[in-house]
């Protein structure tokens, strides 16, 4: 039973892409994908209470961290999936799409869905580049769901630069492997290197460790390998740039984690958190200098991610128990706001033909509900309270300081206070600029879009009021991702 358990959260989503391929996208089968999602939210609420487990002979391994990576993958898909529906038909409306393309998309968001699933519960780290790289196949082909040139562009670019991540990734996987085979430990099972790091050659080690960063670092989004972000995330069907915002740039982040236990216990904390220091820092800068001057409200979201993902990287860094636990409750916030966020531009797009901020002007006139979403979900991503990204990203810096590295919070919180202004800027013309209804009507916020945008920022803000039973689970994942006291 415990084994199931643990399959479940990749098979659900892959019996829901077969489903898809035989009965296509109809009236019926358009609510497929949420409960499917809904399906692996509860497989990940079962596990996160169960312990570790394993099945297939090894091949996944159920832990606390592992959990709670599915719980965000799941909570994303939910917000992502129920959108669907109705953004599709809209999209059919108006000529993007047709019956091939929306079957398609749905076997294509559930295999994504599972591959998401299948890299957070494998045991080593060779299935896990494996599943990274489906998730690159996957999103490529819905990147370019719409067949515009600006879409095709972006997936060759979103391709090229993730391969050549996962090449990077690839060869830090093979010098690790040959570092454990000269030191008696033939396996990349996570537990197994972590067991007997203290074995491993640590010249061979730090080269291997610097590779997998990088190369897990393009996929996440972390500087300097961001350039596939802003393009695919601008490109891609509102629905998919909320997944691929919301919850695989924090599967990549995943593997780092896992990485870093390694690490740590192979060459000490300092080389590690020398290197996630250095990408930290730059993320934020390329954020915030990137985000002063946009004008795309899509490519604004994008640059944003950014500037997240250089907050995980700090966070983990820092590496203390306080860290890791914030680190954890940014990456379900960040999911959950974003994927509003993306959602509601998918909206905004769709009823506007455009992107560029200066389209949305009298946002707040012409569309109050919407608007009302869209600046709330802004207000959560700039980490004000009550939102939960408001108290990890002060559990990041009170960490921070209390680990000695208070120069590189200090560092990233004027970074911040850039972003935050930039941000807010760009927002008030969004919201408050140009003439209402200069550049085409808005069209009532459909319920069935509605309703999981306000639950997304329900969820954030009580997450920032309280953890509730989420605190033990924090705790333990905190703890299995290498928290030091």
């Amino acid at each position: 039973m415990d084994s199931l358990l643990v399959i479940a959260p990749v098979a659900v989503p892959v019996a829901a892409a077969c489903l898809y391929a035989v009965l296509g996208w109809n009236r019926i089968t358009a609510w497929l994908g949420t409960l499917s999602a809904a399906g692996l939210l509860a497989c990940a609420i079962a596990l996160s209470t169960a312990g570790r487990h394993d099945a297939l002979g090894g091949l996944l391994v159920s832990d606390a961290l592992s959990a709670f990576m599915l719980l965000v993958i799941g909570a994303v898909a939910l917000l992502a999936m129920a959108a669907s529906p109705a953004y599709l038909v809209t999209e059919l409306a108006a000529g993007h799409t047709g019956p091939r393309a929306m079957r398609r998309y749905g076997v294509l968001t559930q295999a994504f869905i599972a591959t998401m699933a299948l890299a957070v519960l494998a045991s080593s780290l060779g299935l896990l580049l494996v599943a990274i790289e489906a998730t690159t196949i996957l999103t490529a082909l819905l990147v370019g769901h719409r067949r515009t040139r600006q879409a095709t562009e972006a997936a060759w670019k979103y391709v090229v630069i993730c391969s050549v991540g996962i090449a990077l990734a690839l060869l830090g996987i093979v010098i690790a492997y040959y570092a454990g085979t000269h030191a008696g430990v033939a396996s990349l099972d996570w537990a197994v290197l972590a067991e007997h790091a203290g074995r491993l050659d640590p010249g061979v080690m730090r080269v291997a460790v610097m590779l997998l960063v990088l190369g897990f670092g393009a996929k996440a989004g972390l500087a300097p390998m961001h350039a596939w972000l802003p393009d695919a995330h601008s490109q891609a069907p509102a629905p998919v740039s909320a997944l691929m915002s919301g919850a695989l740039l924090s599967v990549a982040f995943y593997a780092i984690l896992r990485v870093k236990v390694i690490a740590d216990a192979a060459l000490g904390a300092g080389f590690t958190r020398a290197l996630l220091l250095i990408v930290a820092l730059a993320s934020l800068t390329v954020a915030a200098l990137l985000l002063i001057g946009q004008r795309d409200y899509k490519r604004l979201l994008a640059y944003s991610s950014i500037e997240h993902m250089g907050l995980l990287a700090l966070g983990a860094a820092i590496g203390n128990s306080l860290a890791l636990v914030a680190v954890l409750l940014h990456i379900l916030g960040h999911g959950l706001g974003k994927s509003v966020l993306f959602l509601s531009a998918g909206q905004l797009h769709q009823a506007l033909g455009s992107s560029r901020i200066h389209a949305t002007g009298g946002l707040l006139a012409r569309a109050p509900l919407l608007a009302g979403v869209f600046a709330l979900g802004l207000l959560a991503l700039l980490g004000l309270p009550p939102f939960s990204l408001f108290a990890s990203e002060l559990g990041i810096a009170r960490a921070g300081f209390d680990a000695g590295l208070g120069w590189a919070v200090t560092a990233a919180l004027v970074l911040m206070l850039l972003i935050v202004a930039a941000i807010g800027r760009h927002t008030r013309r969004m919201l408050l600029g140009g003439e209402p209804g200069e550049a085409g009507s808005l069209s009532v916020l459909p319920r069935t879009v509605a309703a999981p945008l306000v639950a997304g920022l329900a969820a954030c803000a009580v997450l920032g009021i309280t953890l509730g039973p989420l605190q033990p689970l924090l705790q333990a994942a905190a703890a299995i991702a290498g928290a030091t006291p």
